[in-house]
């Protein structure tokens, strides 16, 4: 259980923190200039980018949290470029209580 914990939350925060950062390129590509049409091409390249860097790291035995952790910090940057300043820190397994 506590090592599906370690992948599980920092998984459900990267879909939290992947969410905040599409409303803010929708954003951005919805108002047309040439900062949407060059955010699209960033865009692009940096999913290319990240998905060949993750194969390449299951390949040299990166582990799933490794993994997952390494993306949260590619989502942190876009946030932060993006102007979201509040990304959600990794909270220490077994902090969390369940109501009883």
């Amino acid at each position: 259980m506590a090592k599906a914990q370690s992948v599980l939350i920092p998984l459900m925060l990267l879909a939290v923190e992947s969410s905040g950062v599409v409303a803010l390129r929708t954003m951005k590509l919805l108002s047309g200039d040439g900062d949407a049409i060059h955010e699209a091409q960033l865009m692009f390249s940096e999913k290319i980018d990240a998905a060949f860097e993750a194969a390449a790291s299951l390949m040299a035995g990166a582990s799933a949290d490794e993994i997952v952790h390494r993306y949260r910090q590619h989502v942190a940057v876009n946030a932060k470029r993006l102007g979201n300043a509040t990304v959600i820190e990794k909270p220490k397994i077994g902090t969390f209580k369940r109501p009883t």
